[in-house]
């Protein structure tokens, strides 16, 4: 398994009709180091409602230069 994850696993609760969902790390997932098709998933918790996302890692962001004074 490499460091990284290539997918990141998040438990997701619906909060409301007008408020956005409440999402949380809860693990991640590699592909199979044999290379079949597949994924290894490892979960830190497990979400009560049961449902898991699957999405791909956010591109970090470009770090800018602090001002000095």
């Amino acid at each position: 398994m490499t460091s990284k994850p290539t997918l990141i696993a998040y438990s997701v609760k619906e909060r409301g009709k007008k408020q956005k969902p409440f999402w949380v790390r809860i693990g991640g997932a590699w592909p199979f180091e044999s290379g079949e098709t597949g994924y290894t998933i490892q979960l830190d918790a497990l979400p009560l409602d049961g449902r898991i996302v699957l999405t791909e890692p956010k591109a970090p962001e470009a770090e800018t230069p602090k001002e000095t004074a």
